[in-house]
């Protein structure tokens, strides 16, 4: 049966895409990692070293700037090693246990249930119950024992990317290593000779356990102070899904055509804003384990590319950009001096900051629809697109156009001027002259704001 939804989607798939079953059932069981053995049993342990209280928990998307949620607005204090801990919006870092000095940690491998925003929740595969996986963090010239569970249904691995290590620890499943089968768990071992913003994920099965969500950041501190030093410093992974509407898996067969694009695995308006006080020097960390390059864009600020997985680079190849393309299995860090407001930070991709209705619509722009006319065949149909999109999200947020079962609006979030019609890769940093517990709605200062105006005075040229 033919209705609105199925004209709009113009499309004999619009029509399948609507009546699909659901791939699986969800299953609302988690699980919780295990501590691993220690290999020498006659070692001597200490207590976890936990930093993931510097990150704040998944909070609901809401409506209003007020209340899309943000990290913490308390800086991580300095370790006894010397850095300052890195703050992963929507995430958490992964603690380790020191033993007879080398730092050990334990990923375990599995099915997961995630979350992209409120609406849309997927069967995932991720680490130690989430995508991407906790951020490891270590300091150059640690020994890392890494233990690797695998609670997947079928084998994996680990590659280490970007990082100096010898070749069997490397994490190519059948080239430097047996693959890691269900029920088993390996270890990797090394000694870490560099620093710089790197990333780990599977080199096994890559086009499904990628797609599905296997994927975390490893930051390594340098073991020499660095100038200027960094308030607060932010880990940001983008990705990429194909999750076809009323479905709950993604779809590891598509190649182009993703729906939802995400920064640590949420989409906007639930992404955590970053946070930061007038004049801190702040950095942001980019990795990239999508399958597109992305032109991170940040509003308010001319900033320094500074670094890579290759490190901090000398400050002399430092260079000054608003836009800084972060390819394929590429990390880019970028530095500012943080300035007061509510700032955009965004793929400037503009497919890339919709959701999964941005896609598949036939374009309606300019064509006239006549409503009176359309109803006596379609009951309640409604004009979409002849001036534009925008009025998809009055519409939906006014709940005249339900979609498809566990699928997010194209556009969402609202602010205190109107609707931000945006959706995946966007997100904020709210900066104030003084962060309270909270960074609440920014009020700019008088004469500051562009404004309406009755009329343009005469003689300005057009």
């Amino acid at each position: 049966m033919i209705n609105r939804r199925t004209l709009l989607l113009g499309s004999a798939a619009g029509l399948v895409a609507a009546s699909l079953p659901l791939q699986a059932q969800m299953d609302h069981s988690h699980h919780h990692p295990a501590s691993p053995e220690t290999a020498n049993s006659g070692e001597k342990n200490t207590a976890p070293v936990d930093h993931s209280q510097h990150v704040a928990g998944n909070k609901p998307a809401h409506k209003s700037t007020r209340e899309i949620p943000a990290v913490s607005t308390q800086k991580p204090p300095l370790t006894a090693e010397g850095y300052r801990p890195v703050i992963t919006p929507n995430g958490r870092t992964l603690p380790y246990r020191l033993t007879d000095g080398v730092k050990e940690f334990h990923l375990i491998a599995e099915e997961i249930e995630h979350e992209f925003a409120p609406g849309s929740t997927i069967k995932a595969w991720g680490y130690n119950g989430t995508t991407p996986g906790p951020t490891i963090e270590a300091l150059e010239g640690d020994r890392v024992r890494i233990y690797v569970t695998n609670k997947l249904p079928e084998h994996t691995s680990i590659h280490w990317h970007g990082i100096l290590l010898p070749w069997g620890m490397d994490g190519v499943s059948g080239l430097t290593q047996a693959p890691i089968k269900p029920g088993e768990t390996f270890v990797y071992e090394f000694t870490l000779e560099q620093h710089g913003t790197h990333m780990y994920h599977p080199h096994a099965d890559e086009m499904v356990q990628l797609a599905t969500g296997m994927m975390g950041m490893f930051i390594i501190h340098p073991k020499t102070k660095i100038t200027p030093e960094i308030d607060r410093d932010y880990v940001v992974l983008l990705h990429n899904w194909a999750v076809h509407p009323g479905t709950y898996r993604p779809d590891p067969s598509v190649m182009t055509e993703f729906n939802l694009w995400t920064m640590n695995s949420k989409v906007f308006p639930a992404i955590e804003s970053m946070v930061g006080q007038t004049g801190e020097r702040i950095r942001i960390r980019v990795g990239n384990l999508s399958m597109w390059n992305h032109p991170i864009h940040l509003h308010g600020v001319q900033f320094e590319v500074t670094g890579s997985d290759g490190g901090r680079w000398p400050q002399n190849q430092w260079r000054k950009e608003v836009t800084e393309i972060v390819g394929v299995g590429q990390t880019r860090d970028i530095e500012f001096t943080a300035v007061p407001g509510d700032w955009a930070f965004h793929c400037h991709m503009s497919h890339h900051t919709m959701n999964a209705m941005g896609h598949d619509i036939p374009n309606m722009l300019g064509v006239k629809q006549p409503v009176a006319q359309i109803n006596k065949v379609l009951p309640g149909y409604m004009a979409m697109g002849e001036h534009g999109m925008a009025e998809h999200q009055v519409h939906v947020d006014m709940g005249h156009m339900p979609g498809p079962e566990n699928t997010l609006p194209m556009m969402m979030g609202e602010g205190r001027y109107g609707k931000l019609e945006m959706g995946g890769m966007f997100s904020m940093i709210r900066v104030r002259d003084q962060l309270g517990e909270q960074a609440d709605l920014y009020s700019p200062p008088a004469g500051t704001q562009a404004r309406k105006v009755s009329r343009v005075p005469d003689g300005i040229p057009t």
